[in-house]
């Protein structure tokens, strides 16, 4: 049975962690927003999701970077500097007494309406910022059975419609992405831009390997992902040859080894797209990573390392 790329199993000390809601540490049951929150009205706010290893988040200042590009496109004031988010950051973690398999999601929306209304101006005050880490690993399966994709109608929007580099609280095509998938028995789903190339996934991004080169998306019509962008850079820096490309679903099809790349899992390997086995997959005994899919995860895992010994 194969996985999904988010699939964890429940770790116990999570039903007493503090989170860090607009700068006060509190238990679980009490980290709370108004029910007149942008976020909950509107979905109106940014995020990010970050993996920590070592005590330190991987890649934190990309990830600060995309947040507060996408705070100032939408022209929400975050209220705090990157200094402070970083500090809330470890705060968290120190309280919490996390080091290592833990998942960290930094959350910032406009803040809370004098009534639940669209217009940023009806906003009452400073942004609401909240800070979520939790003991959270994939599943050892996922890596070994890999995961199904199904290819969904729901298209990827252009930029000027929404763009798709803006990692907005509202997900709700890629919602609507995830349900058609799951329900036609899949794990996630493929998406297509509207062109009809292939453009990522509705939760992580997307790769394949013909030939022994690394294709993924052209990144016109996908979040500007901080894991894709590791693994491009461990590739390229290992003498690979990797492109950013539009292809089709007949590239895909014909792929030799695909796989999907996110903050939580990594490299999480595809095993079978709208039915179709990817490369040698049902080979015994059956191992869902082919030879590059495994040696990208090794370069990937040194870089994480490498940059979280930097900070």
């Amino acid at each position: 049975m194969a996985h999904g790329t988010h699939d964890f199993e429940e770790d116990p000390r999570n039903e007493q962690i503090l989170v860090w809601v607009n700068g006060e540490l509190v238990p679980r049951d009490r980290a709370v927003v108004s029910v007149f929150d942008a976020g909950f009205v509107l979905g109106d706010g940014v995020w990010e999701g970050l993996r920590v290893q070592g005590g330190h988040p991987a890649f934190l200042e990309q990830h600060l970077d995309r947040l507060f590009a996408g705070a100032k496109a939408i022209v929400l004031d975050i209220g705090r500097k990157r200094s402070e988010l970083v500090e809330a950051i470890y705060a968290t973690l120190r309280a919490n007494e996390m080091t290592d398999g833990v998942h960290v999601r930094l959350m910032v929306t406009r803040g809370v309406k004098r009534t639940p209304y669209q217009d940023p101006r009806v906003t009452l005050g400073p942004a609401t910022v909240v800070i979520i880490a939790e003991h959270k690993q994939p599943l050892p399966a996922t890596l070994t059975d890999g995961i199904t994709l199904f290819t969904t109608h729901v298209r990827r929007a252009s930029p000027d419609t929404l763009d798709p580099k803006l990692n907005a609280h509202s997900k709700l095509s890629d919602i609507m992405a995830c349900i058609q998938a799951y329900t036609a028995g899949a794990d996630e789903a493929l998406m297509l831009d509207p062109h009809g190339f292939v453009a990522t996934c509705n939760s992580t991004h997307f790769f394949i390997v013909r030939k022994g080169e690394l294709w993924t998306s052209g990144g016109g019509y996908c979040l500007a992902g901080i894991t894709r962008d590791a693994v491009l850079r461990a590739a390229r820096r290992a003498g690979m040859t990797a492109y950013e490309k539009d292809f089709s679903l007949f590239d895909v099809y014909g792929a030799d080894e695909a796989f999907c790349t996110g903050t939580f899992a990594g490299l999480t390997p595809v095993a079978r797209i709208d039915g179709r086995p990817v490369g040698e997959y049902e080979r015994e005994p059956a191992d869902a990573s082919g030879p590059m899919t495994k040696r990208l995860r090794a370069l990937y895992k040194a870089l994480e390392a490498e940059e979280a010994r930097g900070r």
